[in-house]
C-alpha cells in the first residue's frame, strides 16, 4: 500500500516561491505516476501536475510550476515560483499507476492514494 506524506507548505507574498515535498512509501515513486491537485476553499479539486513512470512531466501552470522527483530519496516535488494569490489552496499529492496514459494525468479518480494536503496562502 502506497502512503504519501506532503510537506512545504507556509505562506508567502506575491512573487514569492515554495517547494512542496511528497515523501513516498511502500512502493518506490519512479514506478508510480505521480501528480499534484489543489483544492481552494469553495472550490474543486483541480489538477496542478503530473510525472509519469518514464519522467515525463505536464503542468496546468505553465513557466512557474516544475515537477521532479528523487529516485533516491523516493520523492516527489513541486516548485512553485512567482505565486499568485489565486494559487492559494490545500495541495494534494496524489500517486496511480504507472501506466497512466497522459491523457488520463489530469482526473483525480485515477488516483489510489492521496497525502493529507498541505496548505499553500499567497497573500501580501
Amino acid at each position: 500500500q502506497v502512503h504519501l506524506v506532503e510537506s512545504g507548505g507556509g505562506a508567502v507574498q506575491p512573487g514569492g516561491s515554495l517547494r512542496l515535498s511528497c515523501v513516498v512509501s511502500g512502493r518506490t515513486v519512479r514506478s508510480l505516476t505521480m501528480a499534484w491537485f489543489r483544492q481552494a476553499l469553495g472550490k474543486e479539486r483541480e489538477f496542478v501536475a503530473a510525472i509519469k513512470s518514464s519522467g515525463g512531466t505536464t503542468t496546468s501552470v505553465k513557466g512557474r510550476f516544475t515537477f521532479s522527483r528523487d529516485n533516491g530519496a523516493n520523492t516527489a516535488y513541486l516548485q512553485m515560483t512567482s505565486l499568485e494569490p489565486e494559487d492559494t489552496a490545500v495541495y494534494y499529492c496524489a500517486a496511480g499507476s504507472g501506466s497512466l496514459i497522459t491523457s488520463s494525468l489530469r482526473y483525480a479518480s485515477n488516483y489510489d492514494s492521496w497525502g493529507q494536503g498541505t496548505q499553500v496562502t499567497v497573500s501580501s
